[in-house]
């Protein structure tokens, strides 16, 4: 059972003062399919994530007890014992995929599978930086406002040098977009701020906000373990222009999408959501693909 740390001020602190704002990445996530098919992404020797690693979890301002359920179930589901207490196609699949770059020819040698599982939980339900805050964090509510967030992204990742551990750590933060960006930061569970206006997807936990951070935060996670320290894998050379293995594969949800079409996805009978992973404690989320090293290609959980 994760650990959680209640003394909200303290706790906070002392978690977030390692973090500085020297992201090595910065994406546009979530946004319309991409026009341009996505290009082969690169290797530049650098490290990539390995071994089991604990995902901490800041909820920076108030969630509903509800929303952290959904989040930490998503965390739990990327890795289980038991696959085959989920139905397929599943989180633990996709996250599988990320597995061909580590067996690719010229990947670190030492490498090997990345397992996540989640860690402590810290809560800051009092907002003791504010409302506006411009330190990293790993979740913030709806009503919480950040530097470049909607404007230019909906979520980074990023690392930094821990002095007092004398080590590199990696980080993620990702906002709640339903007050501020839904059309931006949640779509496909909300109509577009630009292009198409198909109807919206229903999301597949009832919550446009927190499903959305779902998508995000999955994609983040994806970026962080195969480029964690800004020197993995990607292409192109500028931040703001590079692409990761998911950011590739931005807006592609399952077969055919295209620019206002998530693609051809799983609909829940009872609900009608769309989901295309089947996650832990009967959960289901959606996913967004992840470029595939072999073809360059985008590759989803639902295929036919």
């Amino acid at each position: 059972m994760a650990s959680t740390c209640s003394t909200s001020l303290l706790c906070f602190l002392l978690f977030v003062c390692l973090f500085r704002f020297t992201s090595a990445t910065g994406r546009k996530l979530n946004e319309l399919v991409q026009d341009q098919p996505p290009t082969a992404i690169q290797y530049h020797n650098g490290p990539l994530l390995s071994g089991q690693i604990s995902v901490n979890l800041i909820w920076y301002g108030n969630f509903k007890p509800a929303q952290r359920a959904i989040i930490s179930d998503f965390i739990n589901s990327l890795y289980t014992t038991t696959p085959k207490s989920t139905h397929s196609p599943s989180v633990s699949m996709w996250w599988k995929k990320i597995e061909k770059y580590y067996n690719i020819p010229n990947s670190p040698k030492k490498s090997s599978s990345l397992v996540l599982k989640l860690g402590r939980q810290i809560f800051d339900e009092k907002y003791s930086l504010g409302k506006s805050n411009a330190i990293n964090v790993v979740l913030r509510s709806s009503d919480v406002t950040a530097n470049g967030f909607c404007s230019s992204r909906c979520g980074t990742h990023g690392s930094s040098f821990s002095t007092s551990k004398k080590s590199k750590y990696t980080y993620i933060w990702v906002g709640n977009s339903e007050i501020q960006c839904p059309g931006h930061c949640a779509w496909p569970f909300h109509q577009p701020i630009y292009g198409p206006r198909d109807a919206p997807l229903v999301p597949p936990n009832n919550d446009i906000g927190v499903d959305g951070m779902v998508v995000n935060l999955a994609s983040l996670l994806v970026a962080t373990a195969t480029n964690p320290f800004g020197n993995g894998y990607y292409q192109g050379e500028e931040d703001d222009a590079q692409f990761e293995v998911s950011s590739a594969c931005t807006g592609i949800y399952g077969k055919g999408a295209y620019p206002g079409y998530a693609g051809k996805v799983l609909v829940d009978s009872a609900t009608g959501a769309s989901y295309n992973g089947h996650g832990v404690n009967g959960r289901k989320y959606l996913l967004p693909a992840l470029l595939e090293p072999s073809t360059s290609t985008c590759s989803t959980l639902v295929k036919n």
